[in-house]
């Protein structure tokens, strides 16, 4: 179990959904938001405050009666509910009730315990609101996708439970829950922030991380594979280059390939003894630069989803709706802390850097596939009869077109803003699409990976290396063939690919 206050880390979201860890609010933390509710409740009494007693967006400028107040918090989530597509998978909306939760716990936002009560009652139980995928330009937040939390919580609408589309009243009332009743300001607080994509960047974040830690594995078994010179990833070559990333990537490969007995020593093959009368070099003196260059390419990718990360721990302990209420200063402070610019930029940045993970995956498989460029392999890994079998050569059509698309969505979504709102919402981050957007870009590296871990496991067969590979290699190598055995004869792969991809996603490599 564990106990929040005022702070949720990202671990603590990466535990929750992927390690089945349960959640509760401690006694202080529920105090202190009920202390900011009974500050706003005194402080609102004869004031004109937006969203409390104003209507919302443009019509700000309307008072509202206060006979209508309650109907007013209600009227925000049900005239919101207007999503379209296909809803968001249960793990990215666990993920945006915990970013809800750990804004409530902000105490910035004036609503009532019960919401935080009822969102910790609902990611326990496992009750995931319906959220279609499209409805966030990414301003006032997630206003759309937000208020389908919201009319979950009010016992309206539909949700996920226990793999069924269901009634979210029948749910409640199943598990002993009473929908959440208006306050004060409870429906604009829930509709109003960044929660969605951050909850959906959070998910991309823990798969971006798994990602990087197989590219890195999959560097060390390529190299081995090519009987590569170890000093690409040496510290004499990579601390003189004043890059943590790259620094930490080559301490990680140089970690993962203790053992191997098949990389080569410069100094032994080049440097021990003359070579003058030598013309031509059969081995390559230096490997092919997706070979070589791996703490080059892989640094980057490692410094950007580390400030990511931050970013995202920034992101989920932050008061991210409108207005601010602050007992603190006894002020409640109108802005725009909903706006998604953060989220959206970073996900851009995950997903450009995803997509050169793909493209140096995609290159290592075609030296692995091209045998005229690898100089020891099989066209295609093909260990049956030349032009009667083929070995892995279609795997290559899925691996290159799939990082094709990569590719063309690499476009940041940062960059676009269509005003909307009656100009009200002038400049917009489309943040929900840019972390979409990347989540496609997450499943496609997947996909692509998992081609190249067959293919790997394929080719140390065909060179017959198995037991000299360094013991982090030959693990993944006796765990791929468990999937997929040496296959001599044309079969079908996708079955394969799809497990071969599960285990990958399902069993993060962990380094640190």
């Amino acid at each position: 179990m564990i106990t929040l206050e005022n702070h949720i880390s990202v671990d603590n979201v990466y535990d929750v959904l992927f390690h089945g860890e349960k959640i509760n609010v401690s006694e202080i933390g529920l105090k202190r938001v009920n202390d900011c509710y009974e500050f706003l409740k005194r402080f609102s009494a004869d004031k004109v405050i937006y969203g409390i007693n104003t209507g919302f967006g443009p019509m700000a400028q309307w008072r509202v009666d206060d006979q209508y107040l309650n109907d007013l918090q209600y009227n925000i989530i049900r005239s919101h509910s207007t999503g379209a597509g296909e809803p968001l998978d249960d793990v990215y909306v666990k993920s945006a009730m915990m970013a809800r939760l750990g804004t409530v716990l902000q105490c910035r936002s004036g609503v009532h315990t019960d919401v935080a009560k009822l969102l910790v009652e609902f990611i326990n139980r496992e009750i995931f609101p319906f959220i279609p995928m499209h409805g966030s330009v990414g301003a006032s937040g997630d206003l759309v996708q937000l208020a389908h939390i919201a009319l979950c919580l009010i016992g309206e609408g539909e949700v996920h439970y226990k793999g069924e589309w269901r009634k979210t009243a029948e749910v409640m009332k199943e598990n002993g829950l009473e929908p959440l009743k208006m306050h004060i300001r409870e429906g604009l607080s829930i509709t109003n922030g960044t929660s969605v994509m951050t909850g959906i960047s959070v998910v991309n974040q823990h798969h971006a991380e798994t990602l990087l830690d197989w590219a890195t594995l999959a560097a060390v078994w390529m190299n081995e594979i090519a009987a590569s010179f170890d000093d690409y990833m040496s510290e004499g070559e990579n601390n003189c280059r004043r890059h943590e990333g790259q620094q930490i990537v080559a301490r990680r490969l140089r970690e993962l390939s203790e053992g191997s007995q098949c990389l080569k020593k410069r100094a032994h093959e080049l440097y021990d003894y003359g070579h003058s009368d030598v013309k031509v070099f059969e081995h390559k003196v230096q490997a092919y630069y997706s070979l070589r260059c791996t703490p080059q390419i892989l640094g980057p990718i490692y410094d950007t989803l580390a400030y990511t990360h931050q970013i995202l721990q920034d992101e989920l302990n932050s008061a991210c709706d409108n207005p601010i209420v602050d007992p603190e200063t006894e002020y409640v402070y109108h802005g725009g802390n909903f706006h998604g610019d953060y989220i959206s930029l970073e996900e851009d940045k995950v997903k450009i850097a995803l997509v050169r993970l793909a493209m140096t995956s995609e290159r290592q498989l075609n030296y692995l596939f091209h045998d005229r460029i690898n100089g020891i392999l099989p066209p295609f890994l093909n260990l049956g009869t030349l032009g009667l079998n083929y070995g892995m050569q279609a795997c290559q059509f899925t691996a290159t077109s799939t990082t094709a698309e990569c590719q063309t969505l690499a476009m940041p979504n940062y960059v676009h803003s269509i005003p909307n709102n009656n100009d009200n919402q002038d400049i917009v981050s489309m943040g929900t699409n840019s972390a979409l957007l990347c989540k496609q870009v997450v499943e496609n590296c997947f996909q692509v990976m998992a081609i190249q871990y067959i293919a790997l496991a394929q080719a140390t067969d065909c060179l017959k290396i198995a037991d000299k590979l360094a013991p982090s290699s030959r693990k993944m190598y006796d765990k791929v063939r468990e999937i997929i055995p040496l296959f001599i004869e044309d079969t079908p792969f996708y079955k394969e690919i799809a497990a071969v991809e599960d285990y990958l996603k399902t069993n993060p490599l962990n380094l640190k």
